[in-house]
């Protein structure tokens, strides 16, 4: 089987980068975004930069079309992933990482195309939405800290 020259691009990191129609919209400013509550129906851990939380989530081989909420925030280059509440603990002090819990909100949008600092990656697509299991996103966290090879390539 022939294999092209160019290489192989994770569906993460495809939807992660913003497409130039998007950011049109987004200067046209019609899609809205409002503030959620952390702690109740999820936690949220932030990754910073982005790529990373995109090289986590490859390595995790988890797919977005299951409908796990992940959020951008192009402006300060962090990913947000959702994982049930009172369970984001299991990545505090990792490299990159915070964890919004109780006591946090997180701007999501609320209509299709977001902003620049409310974009989702991955939407969800019921309800309740998969959430990412946080012992696992922990895990690929940590092996990606010490072992920066093992990401996956964008």
């Amino acid at each position: 089987m022939a294999q092209s020259g160019k290489p192989s691009t994770s569906t993460w990191h495809r939807l992660g980068q913003p497409t130039d129609r998007l950011r049109v919209l987004w200067l046209r400013g019609s899609d809205r975004t409002q503030w959620l509550t952390c702690g109740q129906t999820w936690d949220a851990v932030a990754i910073t930069p982005i790529s990373h939380g995109l090289d986590v989530l490859a390595a995790m081989r988890v797919s977005p079309r299951r409908g796990y909420p992940v959020l951008a925030d192009h402006l300060r280059d962090q990913l947000y992933v959702l994982v049930p509440p009172g369970t984001g603990h299991a990545a505090v002090g990792l490299p990159g990482v915070r964890v919004l819990g109780d006591g946090f909100q997180l701007l999501v949008p609320t209509t299709t195309h977001g902003s620049a600092v409310a974009h989702w990656v991955s939407r969800p697509r019921v309800t309740p939405a998969p959430l990412i299991r946080p012992d696992r996103l922990a895990h690929h966290l940590r092996a990606l800290a010490r072992d920066p090879q093992k990401a996956a390539t964008p």
